[in-house]
């Protein structure tokens, strides 16, 4: 499925599409980008195993964190495990540039994943988070949804690898996008 736009307009049929394939492929893992958590409410209880990432603290302002601690126990309470953490596609590369300026490899590559569009770099980033935490299971495909903004337009099967190893990541199939 391929969206006429990007944005949060697209949540509930992103979400519907990537749980169909979920069903259709056997597939028991499900990692949500959700810095809300309103998106990861819509998967709580439909999948063997949900993942919400959410941005790492201090994303938008030192200190704070956007999923409030509210809304975490809410999904937490609804067997959604919530990973807050240093994102895998910037982090302390981010840093550096902003610092030196320049372009760096890992900026690179996820500049260059966003050619498929935002939601495609951030499925690919969130899998391979949830993996290096231990979330979900290492050599089994997943979906992964993410989103341009706000909500979700973008979902995806993929069999993400380690970060020590991302280049091993395999996309097997975008299930929806801009």
């Amino acid at each position: 499925m391929y969206w006429k736009s990007a944005g949060a307009i697209h949540t509930e049929k992103t979400v519907e599409l990537a749980l169909r394939k979920a069903k259709e492929y056997g597939i028991k893992s499900i990692v949500v980008a959700s810095n809300s958590g309103k998106t990861a409410q819509l998967l709580a209880g439909k999948a063997e195993n949900v993942v919400c990432v959410t941005h790492a603290a201090g994303y938008k302002e030192p200190g704070a964190n956007e999923l409030s601690v509210e809304q975490r126990e809410l999904l937490v309470g609804k067997n959604v495990k919530v990973l807050t953490t240093t994102h895998v596609l910037s982090g302390a590369e981010r840093g550096i540039s902003r610092k030196f300026g320049g372009a760096y490899p890992v900026e690179i590559m996820a500049n260059t994943l966003k050619f498929f569009g935002q939601g495609v770099k951030v499925t690919v980033e969130i899998a391979v988070m949830a993996l290096d935490a231990g979330l979900i299971p290492y050599g089994e495909d997943i979906i992964a949804i993410g989103g341009s903004g706000q909500g979700a337009d973008t979902a995806v099967v993929i069999r993400p690898a380690h970060a020590a190893n991302i280049f091993d990541t395999y996309i097997a199939e975008i299930i929806c996008k801009p």
